[in-house]
Order: C-alpha cells, then sequence, then structure tokens
C-alpha cells in the first residue's frame, strides 16, 4: 500500500511540472559545463566522504535505502533492495576563493569576516537576498546554455526560489525543469544552497541522461524522494 503511495505521488508531481511555478517543489551540479564565475571548490577530504560527517537523520520510503557512498566522493546513494536509484551531491565553495559570491556580500553590505548568527532575523534578511541573486545567476546561465544547446525545443522552467532552512542555517531551495515541445520532461533539478559566513553549501541531485553524479535514473523515483530529500537537507549538521 505504501509503495502505491508513492507511485501515486510520484505521478501526481510527473503531472504538475508543466505548470513551471506551480510546482510543489522543489546550482545544481550541471551534466554539461555552464559559463559562470570560477570558483574553488574545497578538496576531497582523506577521511572520506562528507556526508558521514553532515548527515542526520535520514528520512526514505519504506524499503529505500539512504546513506554516504563509499569513497571520498561527496554523494549520498539513494537505493531500494540493493540496486542504486540515484546520487546526491554536495559541493562546498570557501568565500577566500569565490570572488562573484564576495561581490555579492559587499553590495548586500555584508563585510568579509560576517558572523552568522543563525537564528537572528538580521542574518536572514541580510543573507537570503545574497542567495537569491546567486540562484539567479545560476538560472540564467543554464537558460542560456540550453538555449545554446536546444533552441526552441526545450523550454527552461525555472521555480521560484524558497526560504528553506539547511541544517542550522537559513538556506534557499530552487531547481528547473527543461520541458519538451512536443510533452514531457528532458531534465529536471533540484537544488539547495546556504551559506555559514565562510562557506557556501551547494546540495543538487537531478534527473538528466546526460549529468554524471548527483542524478536519478529515472524520474519517477526522483519525484518520490523528493520530498524525503527536502527533510533530509533541513536535518544536516551544518554548519
Amino acid at each position: 500500500m505504501l509503495r502505491l503511495y508513492h507511485l501515486l505521488l510520484g505521478s501526481i508531481l510527473l503531472v504538475s511540472i508543466p505548470l513551471g511555478a506551480k510546482f510543489v517543489f522543489p546550482q545544481f551540479s550541471p551534466p554539461k559545463e555552464v559559463k559562470s564565475p570560477a570558483v574553488v571548490k574545497l578538496p576531497n577530504s582523506n577521511e572520506g566522504n562528507i556526508w558521514q560527517k553532515i548527515l542526520g537523520n535520514t528520512a526514505a520510503p519504506t524499503d529505500w535505502q539512504v546513506a554516504a557512498c563509499e569513497g571520498n566522493a561527496p554523494l549520498l546513494c539513494v537505493s531500494s533492495k540493493g540496486k542504486r536509484l540515484g546520487t546526491v551531491e554536495i559541493n562546498i565553495y570557501p568565500l577566500t576563493n569565490n570572488e562573484d559570491f564576495r561581490k555579492k556580500l559587499l553590495a548586500a553590505g555584508i563585510p568579509s569576516g560576517f558572523q552568522v548568527d543563525y537564528q537572528s532575523s538580521q542574518y536572514q534578511t541580510q543573507v537570503l537576498p545574497v542567495l537569491k541573486a546567486w540562484v539567479a545567476d545560476r538560472y540564467a546561465a543554464f537558460a542560456k546554455d540550453r538555449q545554446s544547446e536546444y533552441g526552441k525545443e526545450i523550454t527552461f522552467s525555472a521555480y521560484p526560489p524558497q526560504p528553506v532552512p539547511v541544517g542550522k542555517l537559513q538556506g534557499i531551495r530552487y531547481g528547473f525543469a527543461g520541458l519538451k515541445e512536443r510533452g514531457g520532461v528532458k531534465e529536471q533539478y533540484i537544488g539547495h544552497v546556504a551559506f555559514d559566513g565562510s562557506k557556501l553549501y551547494v546540495i543538487t541531485t537531478a534527473f538528466d541522461p546526460g549529468t554524471q553524479t548527483g542524478k536519478f535514473e529515472q524520474l519517477e523515483d526522483l519525484a518520490i524522494f523528493q520530498p524525503y530529500l527536502y527533510a533530509i537537507a533541513s536535518d544536516l549538521r551544518l554548519p
């Protein structure tokens, strides 16, 4: 019965995708190179996959398993009955190597070395517009990339960014879908971004045959897992 419920949930989500902004939510790690300001990620730790340190409670559908993938790659594995269904990727960008985001912070009146008070409404008021500006840049880059690659065959449909908790941090949930001209979904992305005062955290997953990591093979599985991903993101041990 639970499996049937999840299938019905997935079907409802899939049907709602062409509604664009009305989609019940969700920079994504792009499958193709997107021209955007260069940033340097933190190297993988020799101590293993970072998800082992930051993962809190792991919500999942019945008979699904969620755990840090083996190895040092920053991937969270989602599987069922021994079969991997998809992965979620986290990238961490130090502020010292992220000139574009530093400029956005300065433009918002936030100086370098800004001390984050996670419970402060002032922190949310200052940081959220910067995160939304970051998301807007990503949307613009993706839209341009898709227009260049697919022309009018694919419609880029971005979802309105939503303020959500990412661990103890105030973050933004965002995403987009690439809709085929004759109906159907070519790609869908779901992302979370948050800032702790010194590092930018970007958590992404997608349905896209062209991407290598941070992806689900089946759109239905991504749709079913989507609300559980939201719960996982809100309970991460961040910062």
